[in-house]
């Protein structure tokens, strides 16, 4: 029998009998669906995240007094305890360390931003050391970033993510215009490029000041960041590292032998932690929809062996004019096979779908991976060919006669 005409005959068994088929096929969906949906989560996640600390380049490393990735919440209550790290640490790291290439510090809390009668809520107040865009890798589309002289005079000015630019300045160029940043007056001097929404969230909701002039405003006793470029990853950023926290805990008299006061974080070990978490993360889904694509695998036998049986008299009359039994074993798998491959297609259609309603309601940033599609069919054909062996070769070993005989 041809390829073409086993496939067809799959086929119109499907549809001769729909609810058979939609139930035989239901775990098959279910299965790809969940592998199509989890691997499409996962690497937008990681797309998303592995973007946002390579933005500020490999040879970037941070300081702070609370790590950028917290897993408990015995761990949260431990890290406030900590002394801030505050604009005069910074100060002090900046006059002393040799292997740094440049240094920046920023401050940011929630606030509101007004032009006459319009203002936008939840705002992110960035208080910037004049090196932080750069730092951060953030382009200025329009106008011109910080300078050293706004840091020292403490200037008002400001520069703004593209969502304060389209709610307060629709149609109108916003350089050297004039807003009100939690009621303190700023000049905009520049418009940062968009970098779009995450998790639901508008990641250009935002507000650029000197540290200075922020500082002013919200006190300076209170925890910053510092970036740090080494100009180099690898050994030059360990030793400019090492260096930082040699700096770092003479400061903050931290005691030999006892841990530091402070986070370091560079940005590699935090791709690694967060690639673990969702390698793990995979494992678990793949092995429930393992255990799913199995039990389709069950149904698609029993179906099979159903279909051998109300077909017998076909297979006797197929063998009594010359079809041989590795003719009827090949039908019977290209029949399973193309079974398990339809609930594949729908499994994977599924997966995209439910990932992209995720991103929809919840924000969670998704990615299709064709790699992902392409495996999703394979294991549906694949379970299809497997668990259809049986049957298969019950239906290839049949004496014509006998089945001949079957009414």
């Amino acid at each position: 029998m041809e390829f073409k005409e086993a496939v067809k005959i799959a086929l119109q068994s499907l549809w001769a009998n729909k609810l058979r088929s939609i139930l035989t096929l239901l775990g098959v969906v279910i299965a790809v669906t969940s592998v199509i949906a989890v691997v499409t989560l996962v690497n937008g996640a990681r797309t998303y995240v592995t973007t946002k600390f390579s933005r500020y380049g490999a040879d970037v490393f941070t300081v702070s007094k609370m790590p950028q990735i917290i897993t408990s919440s015995e761990e949260y209550t431990r890290f406030q305890k900590r002394k801030d790290v505050l604009f005069d640490d910074y100060l002090y790291v900046q006059e002393n360390c040799k292997r740094c290439v440049a240094m920046g510090a920023m401050q940011s809390t929630v606030g509101l931003i007004v032009r006459g009668t319009q203002s936008v809520t939840d705002t992110q107040i960035r208080g910037y050391t004049w090196q932080m865009p750069s730092l951060q890798n953030l382009n200025i589309e329009q106008g011109r970033g910080f300078t050293e002289a706004d840091e020292q005079h403490a200037s008002r000015v400001c520069i703004i993510g593209t969502d304060i630019q389209d709610h307060l300045f629709p149609g109108i160029n916003p350089l050297g215009q004039e807003i009100r940043v939690d009621g303190t007056p700023y000049t905009i001097i520049g418009i940062s490029e968009k970098q779009g929404s995450t998790f639901g969230q508008s990641q250009d909701n935002w507000v650029g000041v000197p540290l200075t002039s922020y500082q002013k405003n919200y006190g300076t006793q209170k925890t910053l960041t510092i970036y740090v470029k080494a100009g180099s990853s690898g050994p030059v950023l360990d030793d400019a590292a090492d260096e930082v926290r040699v700096l770092m805990r003479s400061r903050r008299h931290d005691a030999p032998g006892a841990p530091d006061s402070f986070e370091l974080d560079e940005n590699n070990t935090l791709v690694g932690f967060f690639d673990t978490i969702t390698n793990s993360f995979g494992a678990v889904a793949g092995g429930l929809a393992l255990i799913a694509l199995v039990v389709g695998g069950i149904v698609i036998m029993n179906i099979m062996l159903v279909s051998v049986t109300e077909r017998t008299r076909e297979i006797g009359i197929r063998k009594a004019l010359g079809a041989k039994p590795r003719d009827i074993l090949i039908q019977f798998l290209i029949e399973s096979g193309t079974i398990a491959l339809v609930g594949g297609f729908f499994g994977v259609f599924g997966g995209i779908v439910v990932a992209e309603l995720i991103t929809i309601v919840a924000g969670f940033p998704s990615a299709i991976a064709l790699w992902s599609v392409l495996l999703g069919l394979v294991m549906a054909a694949g379970t299809g060919v497997f668990f259809g062996v049986y049957p298969a070769r019950k239906a290839a070993l049949l004496d014509p006669i006998v089945a001949l005989r079957a009414d």
